[in-house]
Order: structure tokens, then C-alpha cells, then sequence
């Protein structure tokens, strides 16, 4: 905010200087105003749609919006699940990122679309959606061939700023 407001400070002393036709004040003013301007429009532009710390997503034939994320640095495909209140790894998955699995207690129960299952909580390190990255991120991790996908669940999405769906394309927005 206080970025914005010097900004608009400075367009407001160069159109002023510019009006009084010192060319040496206003080639300062351009060059101090020049030298916060991309912090400017970084912080303004996620507000207002730059895609600076934003994912759209199309929806997928089955009518699921589907997502490449990265689990721990490890590309993890997921489908967006709402109705999760976790993000929720395969056995495979969870391996691959490297999770603790032999430490894990499954005493989660979980209501699947493939049935009833438990799960294990964990914490996952980093989770990443494109430009969305949050880090110690809870999560659930269910039983060798118990799911076919990985869940991106209200876990991860209750950290956005705002998830809306708009005809076929999911709109994942991130806080600046």
C-alpha cells in the first residue's frame, strides 16, 4: 500500500514538474519513480488480474478440472476436489516426494469415491500449483491401490485468496 502511494505521489510531482518545464527535475523524478515502478505493478497487478500469482485450469472431459502440482519438488497430478477438506496423496505419490510412509499411523477415516478408506496424516514441505506455492501444508495419505488420483482438497484451497469456476475454466488466485 505505502508502494502505492509513493508511486501516485511521484505521477502526481512529475506531472506537476512537467507542467513548470524543469527538464532536469523531471528526468529525477522519472528516474526515482522508474526504480519503484516494478514493485508498483507486481503488488497492484495481483490484485487485479496480471496472472502475477494466478492458475486457470480447464475443465477436463470427464468434467473435472485437473492440475500438474509439484508435492516436495515431485510433479504430482491432481484433480480439484472441493468436497475434500485435504489435499489427499496416493500411497505412490507420497512416495515418490520422499514422505516418511513407514512412520505413518492410518487412523483417518475417509469416505472416497472408490468406497471407505483410512488415510495418514502429514505435513507436506512445499505444495505447488504453477505459480502457487504454500509450504507446511496438512495433508492425508491413503493406503497403497485405496485412490486413484491425488485430491488438491480445501486444505491447499483455503489458502488462496479466491477459487472461482467460470464456465469451463477454474480461476486458482493466490495472495499477493
Amino acid at each position: 500500500m505505502n508502494r502505492t502511494l509513493l508511486g501516485l505521489v511521484a505521477l502526481i510531482l512529475a506531472a506537476g514538474v512537467g507542467a513548470y518545464g524543469d527538464p532536469t527535475r523531471l528526468a529525477q523524478v522519472k528516474q526515482a519513480f522508474a526504480s519503484i515502478e516494478p514493485d508498483i505493478t507486481g503488488s497492484i497487478g495481483s490484485h487485479f488480474n496480471s496472472g502475477w500469482r494466478e492458475v486457470a485450469v480447464s475443465r477436463g472431459h470427464a468434467g473435472q478440472f485437473a492440475v500438474q502440482a509439484s508435492v516436495n519438488g515431485v510433479g504430482a497430478p491432481m484433480v480439484v476436489d472441493t468436497g475434500a477438506s485435504s489435499v489427499v496423496l496416493t500411497y505412490e505419490t507420497a512416495k515418490a516426494a520422499g514422505l516418511p510412509l513407514e512412520m505413518l499411523d492410518y487412523d483417518v477415516e475417509l469416505e472416497t469415491a472408490s468406497g471407505h478408506t483410512k488415510g495418514a496424516r502429514l505435513t507436506l514441505d512445499r505444495l505447488a500449483v504453477g505459480k502457487l506455492v504454500e509450504h507446511s501444508v496438512p495433508a492425508l495419505v491413503v493406503p497403497q491401490g485405496q485412490l486413484k488420483s491425488n485430491l488438491l482438497g480445501m486444505s491447499f484451497l483455503d489458502r488462496l485468496e479466491s477459487w472461482q469456476v467460470h464456465a469451463d475454466r477454474l480461476i486458482l488466485r493466490g495472495y499477493p
